[in-house]
C-alpha cells in the first residue's frame, strides 16, 4: 500500500513540475518573454477589453478596503493556489503588475467568461501558451469580480 502511494505520489509531483514550466529570471533587457511584453494587448488593439458583457469599469480613487478585503476572501480560496502575489508564476502568471498590463475591462471579462477569453483572446491564448495549463472557470459573480479588481489594485500599490 505504501508502495502505490509513493508512485501515485510521484506522478502528482511530476505533473505538477511538468505543468508549471521554468521560473528562470531573465534582465529585463536582454528576455523578451517577460511577462509585460508577452501578455500586454498593444494599446491599439480593439480586443484590449477582452470578450464580455464588461466594456466600462468605474474605478475607486481611493481604493475601497471594504472591496480590498472581500478580493482578498476570494483570492484566498479561488486564486491563491495557482497564482502568486509576486511575479512568479506558479500554474498561472503571478498578479505583480496585471493592473498595469491589462485593463480592468479585460481582467473583469477574463475572469467572469473564462472559456471564451480563452478560446477567442490572443492575450489570453498567449497566457496559455506561456503557462500551459488552462485556467478553470472559476464562475465568479460580477461583485466577486469587481472585489478581486480592487484586490489587486491594491497588490500593484494603486491607491
Amino acid at each position: 500500500m505504501n508502495k502505490i502511494k509513493f508512485l501515485f505520489s510521484c506522478t502528482i509531483a511530476s505533473l505538477c513540475l511538468y505543468s508549471c514550466g521554468s521560473n528562470e529570471q531573465k534582465s529585463p533587457s536582454t528576455n523578451t518573454s517577460t511577462p509585460a511584453t508577452t501578455q500586454s494587448a498593444p494599446a491599439s488593439s480593439a480586443d484590449d477589453k477582452g470578450k464580455g458583457k464588461f466594456t466600462d469599469v468605474t474605478l475607486t480613487h481611493p481604493l475601497d478596503q471594504g472591496l480590498v478585503a472581500k478580493g482578498k476572501a476570494v483570492y484566498d480560496v479561488k486564486c491563491g493556489a495557482c497564482h502568486k502575489l509576486t511575479e512568479e508564476k506558479l500554474v498561472g502568471p503571478g498578479w505583480k503588475g496585471v493592473t498595469d498590463r491589462r485593463k480592468p475591462e479585460w481582467i473583469m471579462n477574463f475572469v467572469t467568461n473564462t472559456d471564451e477569453m480563452i478560446d477567442k483572446d490572443p492575450a489570453a491564448q498567449a497566457m496559455l501558451e506561456k503557462c500551459m495549463v488552462r485556467m478553470p472557470n472559476q464562475h465568479l459573480a460580477d461583485e466577486d469580480a469587481r472585489n478581486v479588481l480592487e484586490f489587486m489594485r491594491n497588490n500593484d500599490g494603486k491607491n
